[in-house]
C-alpha cells in the first residue's frame, strides 16, 4: 500500500508554477490574478479561501479578495461579478460556495465570464467537457486526475466506481475517467443514494473515488484487494479531544481500508490540497489563453 500524497504533489505543482511566475516577471510580463468572492463569514468558508490566497501569494500570482456582506443582495452580487468580469487585470474568478439561501447560486455562476471560470463550474465550461473540448476542469476532479498522473496510476481498461454525482466533484470525474486519452479510458459506474447493490459494485472496482460527504462511509468490505481509493470527503467531526473541538474526517475508513489498497488518498493531506492546485493551474492556464501566450 501507498499513501498518495497530496502535500507533496502539490508542492511539485506549485514550485513548477512559481518558476513559470518568476519567468513573467522577469520578462516584464504582469503576473496572473486570481479574484476571490467571499459573502458572509462561515468558518470553513474563510478557511478555504485564506488557504486559497495564501498559495496565491507563495507562488507570485497576484489575489484580490472580495470580501462582501452575508445580507448583500443578489443584484448586488451579480454587479460584483460583472465588474471582475469585465476588469482586465482579473484572470481568475472563484465564487466560495456556499452562498446565502437568499441568492440563487446557479444564477451566480452563471454570470461568470467561462474564460475566467476556473473553478470550471459555468454551463460553458460543463459542456465543453462533456464534448471532450478545451475547458476549465473543475478543481477537485483536475486535481485527482494530476494525482493519478504523478503515481502513474493505470486506468485504461480499469473499472472505476465514482460515489456521489453532485457537479462539483461527480459527474465530472466520471466524465474525466472514462475520457479518451493518458489516465482516462477507465469503465465507469456512477453512484449515488439510489444505486442497489452499491457494495457489490464497489467490491468489483479498480478505481473507487468516494465523494459522498459520509465520513468512513466506505469501508474494507467493500473493496477488493489491490484496488486504488480516493478520498474526497472533508467532513468536521465533533471530537473533544481536539483542541478545535473536531476532527476532520473522510468518506472513506481509512484504517481498514488501507490495508487492503495499493494506492490510497488520507484526509487530511489529500485531495484537499490538490484542489487548490487545480485551481491554481486553472488560474495560470487562464492567463495564458487571455494573453495569448503558448
Amino acid at each position: 500500500m501507498e499513501i498518495m500524497n497530496g502535500k507533496m504533489v502539490s508542492q511539485s505543482i506549485c514550485e513548477k508554477l512559481k518558476e513559470k511566475t518568476n519567468s513573467l516577471i522577469a520578462s516584464g510580463k504582469r503576473v496572473p490574478q486570481l479574484a476571490a468572492v467571499l459573502v458572509g463569514s462561515n468558518g470553513a468558508s474563510e478557511t478555504y479561501v485564506a488557504s486559497k490566497i495564501k498559495h496565491c501569494e507563495e507562488i507570485g500570482f497576484k489575489s484580490n479578495m472580495v470580501r462582501l456582506d452575508e445580507t448583500i443582495s443578489e443584484q448586488e452580487l451579480m454587479t460584483t461579478i460583472e465588474s471582475l468580469n469585465k476588469n482586465a487585470e482579473v484572470d481568475g474568478i472563484l465564487v466560495q460556495l456556499p452562498l446565502p439561501k437568499h441568492i440563487n447560486e446557479q444564477n451566480i455562476i452563471n454570470l461568470i465570464d467561462p474564460e475566467k471560470d476556473v473553478d470550471g463550474f459555468s454551463p460553458v465550461n460543463t459542456g465543453r467537457l462533456v464534448l471532450g473540448m478545451q475547458s476549465y476542469i473543475p478543481a477537485t476532479p483536475y486535481g485527482i486526475m494530476l494525482m493519478l498522473e504523478h503515481y502513474n496510476i493505470e486506468t485504461s481498461g480499469k473499472k472505476a466506481v465514482v460515489i456521489g454525482r453532485s457537479n462539483i466533484v461527480g459527474r465530472p470525474m466520471s466524465i474525466l475517467l472514462s475520457q479518451a486519452g493518458p489516465f482516462g479510458d477507465a469503465t465507469v459506474t456512477l453512484c449515488h443514494s439510489k444505486t442497489k447493490n452499491l457494495s457489490s459494485i464497489c467490491q468489483e472496482a479498480d478505481i473507487i473515488v468516494a465523494a459522498l460527504g459520509k465520513p468512513g462511509f466506505l469501508t474494507a468490505d467493500m473493496v477488493k484487494p489491490g484496488a486504488v481509493i480516493i478520498d474526497v470527503g472533508i467532513t468536521r467531526v465533533p471530537d473533544a479531544s481536539k483542541k478545535s473541538g473536531f476532527s476532520i474526517k473522510g468518506d472513506v475508513d481509512f484504517d481498514n481500508v488501507s490495508v487492503k489498497s495499493s494506492f490510497i488518498t488520507p484526509v487530511p493531506g489529500g485531495v484537499g490540497l490538490m484542489t487548490i492546485a487545480g485551481l491554481l493551474m486553472n488560474t495560470y492556464n487562464a492567463y495564458l489563453k487571455r494573453n495569448k501566450l503558448p
